[in-house]
């Protein structure tokens, strides 16, 4: 990693540094946080937390949580470290393989895991040229594990939230282990009439639900891209530049 650049979320609430090529985090990562259903003086850990932007939006948003990221990538690590130093949001970032995570965070209980794993399964794709945007893209830990670890280190009734591409949805169902349960999918439009490209998971660990299937939330008005600016809908814009919460049906 070698050039970085500031870029806002929030509207500029958050300015964070990013790599101006490798992995960028985007609307994925704020769409993740806004999902997130935490509230004052809860614990929140996110498994490969990247620069942070995840973590550092939620805490933009929800004051008095305490924040553990684990990110595998060293350089990665020290950005998500240098971006809360930069806002004085409080995560914590630890540098570990979600495969084997330290004894210290092995030893907590949290009440919100949150996920933006890998989208991309190496025996249908080609790798990335950048080792950062690689390892960040192409799925080197089964997608399993990657939701096992977080469903390990949440209390009894926490909650995971995880975004993820939507052809990947059922490796995502078949991923999910006996302890999670309540189980809501809301899938993402980028318009009305469009299949979705994204989808967000919820779930709670030692709770038994009927599972859901929520409308999409559509993210840009129109049927097309027309012209200059983002297009987003009302409720998508708040999201993303005012840091509002996204409003699960029901």
């Amino acid at each position: 990693m070698t050039a970085l650049r500031q870029d806002g979320f929030l509207g500029g609430r958050l300015h964070l540094w990013q790599p101006t090529a490798g992995y960028r985090a985007g609307i994925d990562a704020v769409l993740l946080a806004a999902a997130t259903p935490a509230e004052p003086g809860q614990s929140v850990l996110e498994l490969g937390c990247g620069a942070g932007v995840a973590s550092l939006c939620l805490a933009a948003r929800v004051p008095g949580l305490a924040l553990t990221g684990v990110e595998l990538q060293p350089a990665y690590a020290a950005l998500a470290r240098r971006n809360a130093s930069g806002t004085g949001l409080p995560l914590e970032v630890v540098e570990a393989d979600l495969a084997a995570l330290p004894p210290g965070v092995k030893a907590q209980s949290f009440d919100h895991a949150i996920l933006n794993p890998p989208y991309f399964r190496r025996d249908r794709g080609s790798a990335a040229p950048d080792p950062g945007r690689e390892t960040a893209m192409g799925e080197a830990t089964p997608l399993a594990e990657w939701i096992a670890a977080a469903a390990r280190r949440l209390r009894p009734g926490g909650r995971l939230t995880a975004i993820q591409r939507a052809e990947r949805l059922p490796d995502m169902l078949a991923a999910l282990c006996p302890l999670l349960g309540c189980v809501e999918l809301l899938p993402l439009a980028p318009r009305d009439g469009r299949a979705a490209k994204l989808v967000l998971l919820r779930a709670r660990k030692g709770r038994q639900g009927p599972f859901r299937l929520h409308a999409p939330l559509t993210l840009h008005e129109g049927a097309a891209h027309l012209g200059d600016g983002d297009s987003y809908t009302p409720d998508v814009a708040a999201i993303l530049r005012d840091g509002a919460a996204l409003s699960w049906p029901g």
